[in-house]
């Protein structure tokens, strides 16, 4: 299962273009709220429904932990720092977008891996940061902002499905 992670101030287009596109792949996705409450309330004042909240479930089927931009306060989640180690230690896909890869910066989840973020959250980063548009790196995924969700979304689906399923996806969606 992949797990797309929900704090209030949420960027919609990076968390909502990811979970349409992948689902469009046939790649299970369920959206976890991190603030103890299924509701929860993105950037621009778009409220999303998560499918469950981060305490209710069991993570040992995780195949990869997204994290969309604007919620900037995803460290503060220490069940999801908790997550992020152990899932990183494991070797496990990790993608993040926008000002997320600073969460992972924090957490040291970066060392010996390359990744981008949004401008102003390099400093998070350290000589991790390379810059580029979307960057794979080791089990880490990350991409520069909200203009780059597609792509995002797309590198997540050719890495999980194959280039195949990432092409098909693209047509269909006429990207």
């Amino acid at each position: 299962m992949n797990y797309l992670f929900l704090d209030n101030g949420f960027e919609e287009i990076e968390a909502l273009t990811t979970v349409d596109l992948l689902r469009r792949a046939d790649i299970k996705v369920t959206t976890v709220s991190v603030t103890g409450n299924p509701m929860v309330l993105g950037a621009h004042d778009i409220a999303v429904q998560a499918d469950c909240r981060i305490e209710d479930v069991d993570f040992s089927d995780a195949e990869t932990l997204i994290l969309p931009g604007g919620a900037t306060k995803l460290d503060q989640c220490s069940a999801l720092c908790d997550l992020l180690r152990w899932h990183d230690a494991e070797g496990k896909l990790i993608a993040a977008i926008c000002a997320a890869p600073a969460v992972l910066g924090k957490l040291g989840l970066l060392d010996g891996k390359q990744a981008t973020c949004y401008p102003g959250f390099e400093k998070y980063l350290g000589e991790s940061y390379v810059g580029g548009l979307v960057v794979e790196s080791k089990n880490i995924i990350t991409a520069k902002g909200p203009g780059l969700s597609a792509d995002f979304a797309f590198c997540l689906i050719e890495h999980l499905a194959g280039s195949d399923k990432a092409d098909e996806v693209y047509d269909a969606a006429q990207y």
